[in-house]
């Protein structure tokens, strides 16, 4: 039987700010006063270390959405600093808001952990870096969540054996996700959480769905079916310059959505009696009633 717990809800702003910080403050602002979404999360990268130097000098795959000459480039001007999250940071508690970040290479796990945040995300390209997992293990005290994109069930085993061996899995929270921008119905895969459920259920903390797929429809399913964290990618503008912002929600969206998880788990219930008191009533007017004699 699943336990359904309170959803929680991120918003994944990601770049979505276009390295603009003030951008970055109104989609914090947006998501907690009119989304009231439960936590906002951007990503921090290390380019030069994540990066090949053939890559960082690489054209863009797509010149449409870059920011710079080269791959490196574009992705140096998303980037903040270590400085501006921990002033992202601060604007989140300013708003009531959970702060969260992707790690996506070591020194940007250190630079993150040193923030203390409640929470540190590694995303589905980095979640076999098992150097940072096991540094983050060790050194960072808060809560881990991992997504399992593009990852095979052998290394979704290595992975958590890697966060019991650490005494670390009671920490942790992963994913059922197909990495894909955006992701279509067929390849959601939401059975997946089923699988990661029964398979990891008792040995981590909690499931969760990180979806990259268009609507809103099937995150309720995913609740149903044992989710307890959501991440969705979120924009103020899905027409924005920028790879992400066709597979986001915007803020009507990401409302309702946040509206329509919460209403889902107050219904998944079993009645607490075979007449509830709402029927009662209605049972005295409209109940056939069987004629004696």
């Amino acid at each position: 039987m699943i336990k359904y717990n309170t959803p929680y809800l991120i918003a994944e702003i990601g770049c979505n700010h276009m390295g603009n910080i003030d951008i970055a403050k109104e989609m914090i602002e947006t998501a907690a006063t009119f989304c009231k979404v439960d936590a906002v999360k951007f990503q921090k990268r290390c380019n030069k270390e994540l990066l090949t130097e053939e890559q960082y000098n690489a054209p863009h795959p797509n010149p449409a959405n870059s920011y710079g000459k080269t791959y490196g480039e574009h992705r140096e001007f998303l980037e903040f600093t270590k400085e501006q999250h921990g002033e992202l940071q601060e604007y989140c508690n300013k708003c009531g808001i959970e702060y969260i970040t992707s790690v996506w290479d070591l020194t940007s796990a250190k630079e993150i952990a040193a923030l203390n945040p409640r929470f540190i995300k590694i995303p589905s390209a980095s979640n076999n870096n098992f150097e940072m997992l096991s540094w983050l293990c060790e050194n960072y005290k808060g809560e881990i969540q991992i997504s399992f994109g593009m990852t095979t069930h052998e290394e979704e085993k290595e992975i958590v054996e890697l966060f019991e061996n650490c005494g670390r899995n009671q920490d942790l929270t992963v994913f059922c996700c197909t990495s894909g921008y955006p992701v279509p119905m067929q390849d959601v895969c939401l059975l997946e959480i089923t699988r990661l459920r029964e398979a990891y259920g008792s040995r981590v903390k909690r499931i969760g769905f990180s979806g990259h797929h268009n609507g809103i429809a099937i995150d309720v399913a995913a609740l149903t079916l044992g989710a307890e964290v959501f991440e969705r990618h979120y924009t103020l503008d899905r027409t924005w310059k920028g790879t992400d912002h066709a597979a986001s929600l915007e803020p009507d969206g990401m409302r309702r959505l946040k509206r329509n998880l919460a209403q889902t788990y107050q219904a998944l219930t079993y009645k607490s009696e075979e007449i509830l008191p709402i029927e009662k009533v209605q049972r005295e007017k409209l109940k056939y009633r069987v004629k004696q004699g």
